[in-house]
């Protein structure tokens, strides 16, 4: 007897076109949110210190780069502006002490001027270093 049917060979296949349009997506995405987890994008090079000590408190980040550049948290504030806006983040949680992140080419004089506006808001300010290997 014979067989008339047709033999159906089914090959399996994966189709990867869009596979590359998926990683670059999820790149993308793990990009975005490792930059937001991270606090301290601001690239300063800290002055360096040999023991160190770590805190678990709220924190307000206070960081001036090397050009003399000022940001709290993250975002850019000129230095006229900078008491108000360090006035209503310590509003917002009042016992959060704020972490001075200065660079370590910077002159004295800019490091007592941000201490003098800590003393005018009773704030308690640490200063942030890198530690020494």
């Amino acid at each position: 007897m014979i067989d008339l049917r047709k033999k159906k060979d089914f090959t399996a296949e994966v189709f990867t076109s869009s596979m590359n349009d998926i990683m670059f997506f999820l790149m993308l995405f793990f990009i975005i949110t490792s930059t937001l987890l991270n606090p301290s994008m601001i690239k300063v090079s800290l002055p360096n210190s040999r023991s160190s000590q770590t805190l678990q408190k709220k924190e307000i980040n206070l960081t001036m780069t090397k050009e003399k550049i000022y940001f709290v948290n993250n975002a850019q504030v000129p230095f006229d502006v900078l008491e108000s806006q360090l006035k209503k983040e310590l509003t917002k949680s009042p016992d959060a002490f704020i972490m001075l992140r200065f660079d370590n080419t910077l002159p004295i004089q800019d490091l007592v001027n941000v201490l003098s506006i800590g003393n005018r808001l009773n704030s308690k300010m640490i200063i942030a270093t890198a530690k020494v290997k």
